[in-house]
């Protein structure tokens, strides 16, 4: 997806796909990933996650990238916090107390910026992203991190002849295939959530299911 298309989604406040809780996936399955107090976490297009808020709770210094400026901007605001702003290359990083956010584009961003990150955590970024550039966000998570380093997927799959994404359907298959050699992704919990989101059934969705992985080495 192009640049404007999300900054357009945040500008018109179109962004149903954002949560306002924690992720109940999230909450189910970190803790057993056993990660030591203090691990970095990445978290790529985090748009303004109480995600965020929550894994610092647990005792994470947490990294954010997000493209939309507004986004950043809206959940230290919203979270009443007045973050230190500075330039980065060509990101600002915003930082607070256990959290800093790349704003910027997350393919710009490189090993020597982001520093040494010992989880990574993605409800949101493969399924915002077309085939054509989900291959390329996974080699670059791979320029980032080290090969399986742990961390939690969530996808989504469903009929895209029914809808055209984002969120775009990303089947078992394909996030075999794209974490094959650095990482194993573990299926750890799938279900059919059609029921629960009405969009989705307005749209002619016979099917909508989530899918969380738990991703480590091969």
């Amino acid at each position: 997806m192009h640049a404007e298309f999300w900054q357009t989604r945040w500008a018109r406040n179109e962004i149903g796909f954002h949560l306002n809780e924690v992720n109940p996936y999230l909450q189910r399955h970190w803790p057993a990933l056993a990660l030591p107090e203090g691990s970095r976490v990445l978290v790529p297009l985090c748009g303004k996650s109480l995600d965020l808020g929550w894994l610092i709770a647990q005792g994470h210094a947490v990294v954010g990238v997000e493209l939309s400026q507004q986004a950043v901007e809206d959940f230290f605001r919203e979270q009443q916090v007045q973050p230190h702003v500075e330039q980065c290359g060509v990101f600002s990083r915003y930082r607070s107390a256990g959290l800093e956010i790349f704003c910027g584009d997350f393919f710009a961003l490189d090993a020597r910026q982001l520093g040494h990150c010992q989880a990574l955590y993605d409800r949101a970024a493969l399924i915002a992203l077309p085939p054509e550039m989900r291959t390329a966000y996974v080699v670059h998570l791979g320029k980032l991190l080290e090969p399986g380093t742990p961390g939690l997927l969530v996808t989504l799959d469903y009929d895209q002849a029914h809808m055209k994404g984002p969120p775009f359907a990303v089947d078992d298959g394909e996030v075999q295939a794209l974490f094959a050699g650095a990482w194993k992704a573990e299926t750890l919990e799938a279900c059919d959530v059609l029921g629960e989101n009405w969009r989705f059934l307005q749209r002619g969705l016979t099917r909508l299911d989530e899918r969380v992985y738990r991703l480590g080495a091969p």
